[in-house]
């Protein structure tokens, strides 16, 4: 096998369509790997731990498109048909242009528009967001890397015109039964979610449709709402809007820990909405109660099942529940410890979702007796050194800039998951390997079937001669593209144990690591 490189200079592709691009590539016969992506550091060490850097590719530059093949056939007219599928898709994209290029031509042709959603640079994202408040639409700036001072200042030009302005960062929100962005398919019902937390509106809204419960309402505010310079001005706004909704019963807020004098603020405003609430700050010190119509909860799955306790009317103790659903897993947990080694006792969790790592995290530091190590840590004294390499119980976020800068977020695209798998299988530390699957809208086509390969051929190997226990859950509903049912079962059907949620699975793998 040799690897062949050609670098296009000052090529900018879309990271979504090299994605695409690149699928069809390996599909050729005789393509061993391949690999299209723009010349940035991260690539760079991507295409280096796959065995695909050139001194040729390590000479490009960020803004040129670098295009790797490994393979035993002849390589010209390989590297010329990757062209050739890059240039085939630069031409679908022509059908596009009788579209309306701005957003105030799109509201002069259509002038019922109400809502725009907005993905593009972070330098251009304001003034596009800005333009659509001012035609009096709705916002979902999808776009990051938005100053602070930007998203201040739209937020409260969207409070002055009484519209909502999402994001940015805002990777999901429902509204009137329509998925924006990374969304599930979930039925239409009594619970109204506002949450500054991507993936922990989606594991809400999915825990909620395998219960029979609807979602009238997901707000998404962006992962910065909440800060003190923000000031919840749109998660107030969502608290409002849900609370003088006819369709909305039961309200169910989401965020990781607001600043301190925010929280204050929040917990002021919901202790008087006539409307049962649920409360989900992951992590953050809270009152055990304020009244008997507001909910306090530790984890997202804990919200969920509240929520959907108060919408159906029902009487179950929550907590107690949960607590005899992780006793049914005993047995494999007893099992299942007798295979690890001496060495064996660390987990490592690789997340596509940055709520579930969170919130995972915040599980851990009541059952773990050793830290846990991240990119994105609960507290700084835990930062990864190096956020390429795990250290102990490590749980790595690589939806972070470090791992998308120039290529697809992680929900898409499963290529650094799979090879950072394949690394910590090597580490003979290694006990336990957990993922969150995330599916639905804008998500990867099917992540179970493309992961659950690579853990075949991962435990085929067996390159540390050590048993490792891939753990996972699914963030999804049935009526998603993928299936959730299909999804599992295809995950177990690669000896992945499935949990039922997000934290279940974070209870388990503490339970398998830490002995009796």
């Amino acid at each position: 096998m040799k690897t062949g490189t050609l670098v296009l200079k000052n090529r900018y592709v879309d990271s979504v369509a090299l994605m695409a691009a690149t699928n069809q590539l390996k599909e050729r016969s005789g393509v061993e790997d391949a690999a299209m992506m723009m010349g940035t550091d991260v690539n760079k060490e991507l295409l280096a731990q796959g065995g695909l850097l050139t001194e040729e590719a390590q000479a490009a530059q960020a803004n040129d498109l670098i295009i790797a093949i490994r393979s035993g056939a002849d390589m010209q007219p390989l590297l010329e048909e990757a062209q050739s599928l890059l240039t085939a898709r630069s031409v679908d994209t022509e059908k596009t242009a009788s579209l309306p290029e701005t957003v105030r031509a799109a509201k002069r042709i259509s002038p019922h528009l109400n809502l725009t959603v907005i993905s593009v640079g972070g330098a251009y994202a304001a003034r596009e967001a800005r333009e659509a408040l001012a035609a009096g639409m709705h916002v979902l700036l999808f776009s990051d890397n938005v100053s602070l001072q930007d998203e201040v200042d739209l937020k409260r030009f969207a409070r002055q015109q009484d519209l909502l302005l999402m994001g940015p960062g805002a990777g999901t929100a429902i509204l009137n039964g329509i998925g924006l962005g990374f969304a599930n398919a979930v039925p239409r019902g009594p619970v109204g979610i506002v949450s500054a937390a991507g993936t922990g509106l989606q594991e809400v809204s999915t825990l909620l449709a395998k219960r029979g419960v609807g979602v009238s309402q997901a707000i998404g505010t962006g992962g910065r709402d909440l800060s003190r310079a923000v000031g919840g001005l749109t998660f107030f706004a969502g608290v409002d809007a849900l609370q003088a909704d006819d369709q909305t019963r039961v309200l169910a807020l989401i965020s990781k820990p607001p600043d301190p004098q925010v929280t204050r603020q929040l917990l002021e405003k919901i202790a008087d909405l006539s409307k049962p609430t649920v409360l989900c700050l992951l992590g953050a010190d809270v009152p055990d109660s304020i009244n008997e119509n507001l909910h306090f909860t530790r984890t997202l799955e804990e919200c969920a099942y509240t929520s959907a306790v108060l919408a159906q009317d029902a009487e179950l103790d929550v907590r107690n529940f949960l607590r005899k659903e992780d006793a049914g897993l005993s047995e494999f947990i007893q099992m299942t410890r007798d295979v690890f080694s001496d060495e064996q006792h660390n987990i490592r969790a690789l997340y596509s979702g940055g709520t579930l790592c969170y919130e995972a995290q915040v599980i851990w530091k009541d059952l773990l007796s050793q830290p846990v190590y991240s990119n994105a840590p609960l507290e700084k004294k835990y930062q990864l050194e190096d956020a390429w390499h795990s250290k102990g119980h490590s749980a790595v976020d690589l939806g972070e800039e470090e791992f998308t800068l120039g290529r697809p977020h992680p929900m898409i695209d499963n290529t650094l998951r799979i090879q950072r798998m394949q690394q910590e299988v090597r580490d003979k530390q290694t006990a336990v390997i957990l993922l969150d699957v995330v599916i639905g809208y804008g998500a990867h086509p099917d992540p179970a079937a493309e992961l659950g390969e690579a853990i075949q051929h991962l435990r085929a190997e067996n390159f540390s001669g050590q048993t490792v226990v891939f753990i996972a859950s699914v963030t999804g509903s049935e009526q998603d593209p993928q299936g959730y049912t299909r999804s599992a079962a295809l995950l177990q059907e690669s000896g992945v144990f499935v949990c039922k949620s997000n934290a279940q699975a974070a209870r388990l793998a503490a339970a398998l690591v830490e002995g009796e």
